[in-house]
């Protein structure tokens, strides 16, 4: 697989409800991470000591950070709103030359920032509230 450009990996938001999915505006860096938790099931009589897992239980889990720039657009007052009503909409990451990525996320954490001499930015984390699907690209 060849580089990519970073600013392919994409994180789009529900607005509706519906299905219309709308990139989150003014985000220059974007990140997702998939994490699942083992459960330990060695015992005395493991093989030469080693540790066993038990194969498909734990917990798994994604999550979603961004940063970028306040835009004042419809993406960026939907962020905000799911954050403050602690909703659980659909989301799309869609990953270049990988696939996408779609499920229920919450907003975890919106930070605001801002220099007198600069650009207002924000930060956001989110963590899936669900079943994800992967499709391929």
């Amino acid at each position: 697989m060849t580089a990519q450009n970073g600013k392919d990996l994409l994180i789009k938001v529900d607005m509706t409800g519906d299905g219309l999915f709308e990139t989150i505006a003014g985000l220059r860096a974007t990140r997702i991470a998939f994490n699942a938790q083992s459960v330990d099931v060695t015992s005395l009589e493991s093989q030469g000591g080693w540790r066993e897992l038990l194969a498909g239980a734990g917990v798994r889990s994604a999550q979603i950070s961004g940063a970028g720039v306040f835009k004042d657009a419809g993406s960026d007052e939907r962020t905000r709103q799911i954050f403050f009503d602690g909703e659980t909409p659909e989301f799309q990451v869609i990953i270049p030359d990988f696939g996408v990525v779609e499920g229920a996320f919450q907003v975890t954490a919106i930070e605001y920032a801002g220099a007198h001499d600069g650009e207002a930015t924000y930060e956001m984390a989110m963590a899936s509230a669900g079943a994800l699907s992967f499709t391929a690209l």
